[in-house]
């Protein structure tokens, strides 16, 4: 039987996260604004022909699942990247610090410019609706970061962890994912994440706060032809 993060943008698009799906029964993707995620709901060609049906031409999605990535004629990769899918079935151990802050539609445009700088993956100034973000500033800058992202019945990802390059060194990182995936295991939900297979630091770092390996991961960026 399949797990359901074997299709996570799949699965968040079809439950929790319906009403940033634009799409059907057999391919679906968030709006472009929100976040650039694409899905099918399999693999077999009136899925495929459904995916292609949603990318106008030249528009790039980016697809994640643990299968073997399919795609139709209509679209080519122009990158992969293999990734680790971690969960943390255990209670997280609670975090706290007087410096974490909500972040909010005002903070927007300086996360658009920290995760630019540090890259952890997509982001777009629209991330903040679909979780909660949280930040830790020094001398007012926004050192570091981390949220949520997609969510699934029971589970929600957390994502968009980082720090700025001149903050890095102070478990800043650690500490905003202790607390965010505190808050999840709190709801009774399961936090799970992505990182990239080559990430060594990145997940030493989770598995020290109780993450664990459920999946190794496909990723692709995707290009409609002209």
């Amino acid at each position: 039987m399949k797990h359901v993060l074997d299709r996570p943008i799949w699965s968040a698009l079809a439950t929790r996260h319906r009403a940033f799906a634009e799409g059907g029964d057999l391919a679906r993707r968030y709006r472009p604004s929100i976040v650039p995620f694409a899905a099918t709901v399999a693999d077999d060609a009136d899925s495929l022909w459904a995916l292609a049906g949603l990318l106008p031409p030249g528009e790039t999605a980016i697809l994640v699942q643990a299968d073997e990535i399919a795609l139709p004629p209509e679209i080519s990769a122009i990158s992969a990247a293999p990734l680790v899918q971690m969960i943390a079935e255990a209670l997280m151990p609670s975090a706290s610090d007087e410096r974490i802050r909500q972040l909010a539609k005002d903070d927007a445009e300086e996360m658009l410019a920290l995760a630019s700088l540090t890259r952890p993956g997509p982001f777009t100034l629209e991330a903040l609706s679909l979780g909660d973000f949280w930040g830790i500033r020094i001398d007012g800058r926004l050192a570091a970061m981390a949220g949520e992202r997609m969510k699934q019945p029971g589970y929600s990802e957390l994502s968009g962890v980082c720090t700025h390059p001149d903050f890095r060194g102070g478990g800043l990182a650690r500490l905003l994912s202790v607390f965010v995936a505190g808050r999840i295991a709190a709801r009774g939900e399961v936090p799970y994440l992505h990182a990239y297979d080559s990430n060594a630091a990145a997940i030493s770092l989770y598995e020290s706060i109780g993450f664990r390996l459920r999946s190794r991961m496909n990723m692709v960026m995707v290009q409609r032809a002209e």
